[in-house]
């Protein structure tokens, strides 16, 4: 049975937080003014033309301060309208002189009797107001004694009954002078609708009004809407952005009383529910229950994504608004922690769906963009993997520039900025004297150049390539000498020599067959987990294809078109089809397989696990599976259990505790021998461990869990 979790009525019944409003009486506007002013409405509305500012010929009467009140304007007892009324705060305001300005007749002016100060004032006050379609101005004429006149003090304040405007509606007020002194005065509102007022019974529009119930029952959240039978009405599901008009996301026109299912997974905390009668000019009512919502917020994050739009501008893509930051990082190949280039670049604040410029000259692979919030890491991405390539063993050079011209060098290392020269003991500290000429003679690329200092990358190939020369000398004359031996016995080992040529021409057939990576994007760190699988199974000479090395043809070719047409490639070389269970995948395919999906959503824009379900299963119910798939999931983050039965019917494996089996496997009918498997295993699993660990300390230990549980994280019991 659902438990109530947030209970709205969007038609308005009584309840202890509702606001009562004053009632006029009457179609007439009226205008008063507090004690000591006399005032009057001319009769009518008048032309809205503020004019140009004036001087003033002596003290003026001027707005200072407006003030709206809702009140409402009632026909009848139960025919009444949302009225607002305005009240304009007044002062007296002298007469201004520019500094050091002379007076043209100084003799003339002692001639001329002195205007007395204390003199009554008169002014002519405009009130104009919009609220679509709706547009009046007014004019009121105030008059304050001269016993009130103090100049730059207040007088007192009229007030103006009233501006009628609809249920909802944003209003703007502007009040001026005639002729005009000063800017105008302006004030901008957003009108509540039926929800939050005791007008129910009063403004018959919102009579009709369907209650809307929102409740929770595990993984779902219920939309149940009571209504009579035959009442007609719209509801929409839409995105409410800061920054730009709503977005719409589901929308449909309904009859009488019904139940939407959303999954959790599709809340966001900007995720609003809109809901109206079909009848001309009716009401529409809106509520954004899930801004607080933790779930929503981590869906948010999910579903993020950083985009790189041109060389050096970006973007970060998300269904909400996001109060972040981001930063440009420094990547090592070696897989440890992106170190943030702060200082001498500065944090930037993040607006979603808004195109960002890097301040730098030249892109790198190396380069990433981290975005946090309180300083808690949220999203890391290396935009420029995709056009430059996977990341290079380069060393990065920090040039800080100082006051008085005063300039030191470092180079950035897992431990921090190694001082160049240095005597400790680091790679960048032995090769620091080359580091220094080489970036002197121009070899190294400048990737920023900033008041604070430069940025420069510089590679490292030749250096290992130098300290590893007499190694490879050594080894070449070892395996000569060992030639020449077993040619003086070739009769003993002819027949092991003809093996070991079989066995490496299989073991060379196997690593240069295709691999494509299926998997569900369920966060960052099981992303990054995914891409330390792909590099280290691409350094076995394995053809590896996955979405992540692929997110520009993603983008253009769209998900189902991108996997459609490697899948045909994979399996016309005879290469092989690997799906990487996760909780979320696990999730899609029960999904799938039940024939149904929940209440409207909206993939990644990168989901191609998702787009391929469509003709991954019929693959597998039709028995076509074996010989060209093979399945696997990660030690700790899903047990083999969970993987529905269907996709057993080809070998399934858990990574890295079953690497060898999964590696033969990956070979197919031509594997290598078992002592160069086990070797690939161990290289595989050095690569594996790092972000595994990684993920798992992300993700938490009570979560993980429930994880390794059969059929966690699959939404179904």
């Amino acid at each position: 049975m659902p438990v109530p979790w947030f209970l709205l009525s969007l038609a308005l019944g009584r309840n202890p937080v509702v606001v009562s409003l004053e009632r006029l009486v009457g179609p007439e506007d009226a205008a008063r003014c507090s004690s000591g002013l006399s005032c009057h409405l001319w009769d009518g509305d008048v032309l809205c033309l503020p004019g140009n500012i004036v001087s003033t010929p002596g003290p003026v009467l001027v707005p200072r301060h407006l003030q709206t009140e809702l009140v409402l304007r009632c026909h009848q007892e139960t025919d009444c309208d949302l009225c607002v009324r305005v009240v304009v705060h007044l002062a007296v305001h002298e007469q201004w002189e520019e500094p050091g300005e002379e007076k043209q007749f100084e003799g003339a002016a002692d001639l001329e009797l002195e205007e007395p100060r204390n003199a009554s004032l008169q002014a002519q006050v405009v009130l104009s107001f919009q609220a679509y379609p709706v547009a009046r101005c007014v004019l009121l004429e105030v008059q304050v004694p001269a016993a009130l006149v103090q100049p730059g003090q207040s007088v007192g304040s009229v007030v103006f009954d009233c501006f009628e405007a609809a249920l909802g509606a944003e209003v703007r007020i502007w009040s001026y002078t005639q002729p005009r002194y000063q800017k105008e005065l302006n004030l901008t509102k957003q009108l509540p609708d039926c929800r939050g007022l005791e007008v129910r019974d009063s403004i018959q529009s919102c009579w009709a009004l369907p209650w809307l119930n929102v409740s929770t029952d595990g993984d779902n959240v219920h939309l149940v809407l009571a209504v009579s039978e035959e009442q007609h009405y719209g509801l929409l599901l839409y995105w409410n952005q800061v920054q730009g008009p709503p977005k719409p996301w589901w929308h449909k026109n309904l009859t009488g009383p019904q139940t939407i299912t959303l999954n959790h997974t599709d809340l966001v905390p900007c995720l609003c529910i809109q809901v109206w009668p079909l009848t001309p000019d009716s009401v529409r009512t809106s509520i954004c229950p899930f801004k607080e919502d933790p779930r929503a917020h981590r869906n948010l994050w999910r579903v993020a994504r950083l985009r790189l739009l041109s060389p050096r501008t970006w973007r970060l893509d998300a269904p909400c608004s996001l109060s972040a930051e981001a930063v440009l990082c420094w990547q090592t190949p070696g897989g440890g922690p992106c170190q943030p280039l702060v200082p001498p670049l500065p944090q930037e604040n993040v607006t979603v769906n808004k195109a960002h410029e890097f301040p730098l000259l030249k892109g790198h692979p190396n380069l990433c963009v981290q975005v946090s919030i309180w300083e808690k890491l949220k999203l890391q991405e290396c935009l420029w993997a995709d056009s430059l390539g996977p990341l290079k063993d380069d060393m990065l050079l920090v040039d800080i520039r100082g006051p008085q011209d005063n300039r030191s060098l470092c180079a950035l290392e897992p431990s921090g900025c190694t001082p160049l020269p240095s005597r400790v003991s680091t790679r960048a500290a032995h090769f620091g004297e080359q580091l220094i000429q080489d970036l002197q003679s121009g070899l190294c690329l400048q990737l920023w150049n900033g008041d604070l200092g430069a940025l420069w990358a510089c590679p490292m190939d030749k250096y290992i390539h130098k300290r590893w020369a007499l190694v490879w000398l050594a080894c070449l004359l070892f395996t000569a000498a060992l030639i020449l031996f077993l040619l003086c016995k070739k009769d003993r080992v002819k027949g092991r020599l003809r093996l070991w040529k079989q066995d490496v021409r299989s073991g060379v057939a196997a690593r240069g067959r295709a691999a494509l990576l299926l998997y569900s994007a369920d966060d960052v760190g099981f992303e990054r987990l995914v891409g330390a699988l792909a590099s280290a199974l691409s350094q076995l000479s394995l053809r590896v294809a996955v979405d992540l090395w692929s997110r520009r043809e993603l983008s253009a070719q769209g998900p189902l078109a991108w996997f459609h047409a490697q899948r045909r490639q994979t399996l016309q070389e005879g290469g092989v089809v690997v799906l990487l269970f996760s909780p979320g995948a696990v999730a899609a395919c029960r999904e799938w397989l039940q024939g149904g999906a929940a209440a409207p959503g909206a993939h990644g824009p990168h989901d191609a696990f998702a787009a391929s379900l469509s003709c991954v299963l019929p693959d597998f119910s039709q028995g076509r599976a074996p010989g060209s798939y093979v399945g696997a999931c990660f030690d700790r983050l899903l047990h083999l259990d969970a993987v529905p039965d269907l996709f057993r019917t080809v070998p399934v494996f858990s990574l890295p505790s079953q690497l060898l089996d999964f590696l033969g496997a990956l070979q197919g009918p031509s594997a290598s021998h078992p002592g160069l498997l086990q070797g690939w295993a161990e290289q595989v699993s050095q690569a594996l461990q790092p972000a595994l660990d990684s993920c798992f300390q992300s993700l938490g230990a009570p979560e993980l869990s429930r994880g390794m549980e059969p059929g966690a994280g699959t939404g179904l019991e």
